[in-house]
């Protein structure tokens, strides 16, 4: 029998309380004396929230190892206090088949840093040409219900009602890339004055937007629920705001970096900064922040984006787009809607927990820090800050657009399914992590 007691944490921000693990399970909340043998936690000063899950991670592999791996990739997020990623499907090869989901699902066993749930692809190859075997990779032991051909737009419109179609018959959700291609081609950063200044192609606000009315519309007519991958405009926001309130089944993320930096940061040419899709203006980071409070914007989700210094340091133009995130993606979020008064740590929780549990049908987190559910959480400083650099990040690749930038809140804690990945804010080694949850099964 393995034992934790985490003492005297603030739970969801609320009043302190203690909170027993026992073989995995939260077995006892409130004052609870030490029992022998007794793994002890202090947590005075800490709040502690539910494991948060990420709906939107690229791990990499299998193909891309050298950017990141499962292993890698699982230990970001654990130091990111995240217990279960949503793994994209833009690996080589892609995550088309059964037999792919199947392999990042038992990679992600194997790793025992957090519950890996595959994505599978939308159409085969993530050419836009054909549906890929949506059915079976639902039916697979990896029991797929999240579909994005993410890095790419289902910009067909025939085949995003077939899939959202199919999809529908097993409570499935299509995560789309709104991107409307035709007008993207080129694209380096958004669309404006200052992209003109820069003498950079622009990336309107109407390619994203004309792509998310569409797909309301076409989810609305099928009956099905589509979730929107990583809005950026505050013109999206007004269309998912008005397909809500007309009963569409649509639901949508934001990204931290999309809640806190805006494109004058494509001044430097740094293209730490070249993301996808581009940082926007002042006037729609307050906008995605406003509908993350109203609940408009369902969810945060890191877009996690891992690439080797080749991909980065070189020219802004021939730089690869996309950014690391799962380790400060809850420093961000507190210096972004915490710090600022629009959220309250509960809030956190459903945005960055039980949100997106939800949305991909992910069991085990409807009841955040209730006895009796698994111990997957995590235990945050929000007194500390730090000027961050790539020695806070625990993955394979250093493209963070926040080195050298004071953000607030560290992950001192992560415990997956009863075990501890993260003690003292170092993360466990892979070694010790996998004895004890073999401790934990035999109870």
């Amino acid at each position: 029998m393995t034992s934790l007691l985490i003492r005297g944490a603030a739970l969801l921000g609320s009043e302190p309380a203690d909170l027993r693990v026992r073989d995995g399970i939260i077995v006892d909340r409130g004052s609870l004396a030490v029992e022998a043998s007794e793994r002890v936690i202090d947590a005075a000063g800490l709040v502690a929230l539910p494991g948060l899950v990420d709906l939107h991670t690229h791990l990499r592999e299998p193909g891309g190892e050298a950017s990141e791996t499962v292993l890698t990739g699982t230990r970001a997020a654990a130091a990111g206090g995240f217990t279960a990623v949503h793994a994209m499907a833009n690996t080589s090869p892609v995550a088309d088949t059964a037999g792919v989901v199947e392999q990042v699902l038992r990679l992600g066993e194997r790793a025992g840093y957090a519950e890996v749930r595959p994505v599978g692809a939308v159409t085969l190859g993530l050419a836009g040409e054909q549906l890929a075997e949506i059915g079976a990779m639902a039916r697979s032991a990896a029991r797929v219900r999240v579909f994005s051909d993410d890095g790419h737009c289902v910009h067909d419109p025939l085949l995003m009602r077939r899939a959202l179609e199919y999809v529908a018959t097993f409570d499935g959700v299509v995560a789309q890339h709104a991107q409307e291609p035709r007008l993207t081609v080129g694209a380096q950063m958004n669309e404006g004055s200052l992209s003109g200044e820069l003498g950079l192609t622009g990336w309107p606000a109407v390619a994203e937007e004309a792509i998310i009315a569409r797909d309301v519309l076409l989810a609305e007519h099928v009956g099905a629920r589509v979730h929107i991958c990583h809005l950026s405009t505050a013109g999206s926001v007004d269309i998912v705001r008005w397909a809500k309130a007309r009963g569409i089944a649509v639901t949508a993320e934001v990204t931290p970096h999309h809640l806190l930096l805006t494109e004058e940061l494509a001044r430097g040419y740094d293209a730490r900064f070249k993301v996808n899709p581009p940082l926007r203006r002042d006037e729609d980071v307050q906008a995605l922040r406003a509908a993350l409070a109203d609940g408009t914007i369902d969810i945060v989700a890191t877009d996690h984006a891992p690439h080797p210094a080749e991909a980065k340091e070189c020219t802004w133009a021939e730089a690869a787009f996309g950014m690391v995130g799962l380790e400060s993606a809850l420093s961000v979020v507190q210096q972004a809607v915490v710090d600022t008064g629009l959220l309250g740590w509960a809030d956190v929780a459903r945005v960055l927990s039980t949100g997106p549990a939800a949305i991909g049908r992910l069991a085990g987190y409807a009841n955040p820090l209730a006895v009796g559910t698994a111990a997957n959480l995590t235990l945050v400083d929000p007194s500390h800050r730090r000027t961050w650099s790539v020695d806070d990040l625990r993955g394979r690749s250093t493209n963070t657009p926040y080195r050298d930038r004071e953000l607030p809140g560290r992950v001192v804690a992560t415990v997956f399914r009863g075990v501890p990945t993260v003690i003292d804010g170092a993360v466990v080694d892979p070694d010790i992590v996998a004895a004890a949850h073999l401790e934990v099964r035999r109870g």
